[in-house]
């Protein structure tokens, strides 16, 4: 079965010529709505996606705006509000050391240097300068682990493994 991963939500359409206004959550938006490129439409109901192919991306305020091959008009584009536009798994590009994908992340188990366990990174936050892994300890709280390299020493996604150096107070 294929793996899919979201790249963005359409929330609206935008003018009369079957742009869609697209809130993205890629960090490749000029690789993923190139002239040409492939995206997965899927809708609340619908069994199966909608395959479509990118023909124009700008951006506007906020927005991505794309207009996909074939629809040429707002009332073809109308039924896609609310869809989210996907990329399959085979479509990922090889990152640079040290940058993961947040699916290779999240669900990771993460240990310190003396093999302790602290929980499970169950989210990504991306607020500013580096991103915060969310880990669900094992009491059930929630902990905010900074992603630099003074504390993540070591991620082994095949494993599902993080390794830290925690800093104070962290787990407190």
């Amino acid at each position: 079965m294929q793996t899919y991963f979201n790249v963005g939500k359409i929330v609206n359409t935008h003018g009369i010529n079957g742009e869609v206004r697209v809130i993205s959550v890629t960090d490749f938006p000029e690789q993923r709505y190139q002239k040409g490129a492939t995206l997965y439409l899927f809708l609340q109901n619908a069994k199966e996606p909608i395959s479509l192919t990118i023909k124009n991306w700008r951006r506007h305020k906020n927005f991505d705006l794309l207009q996909f091959e074939g629809y040429t008009n707002i009332n073809e584009v109308e039924k896609f509000k609310g869809g989210l536009l996907k990329i399959a798994a085979d479509q990922l590009d090889r990152l640079e050391e040290n940058e993961y994908y947040f699916h290779e992340i999240i669900g990771c188990t993460v240990k310190g240097p003396d093999e302790k366990e602290y929980g499970i990174i169950t989210e990504i936050l991306t607020p500013g300068a580096n991103d915060v892994w969310v880990i669900k300890g094992k009491d059930h709280k929630e902990y905010y682990l900074p992603y630099i390299e003074e504390i993540v020493k070591k991620v082994d996604v095949n494993e599902k493994v993080v390794w830290i150096e925690p800093m104070e107070g962290l787990f407190d």
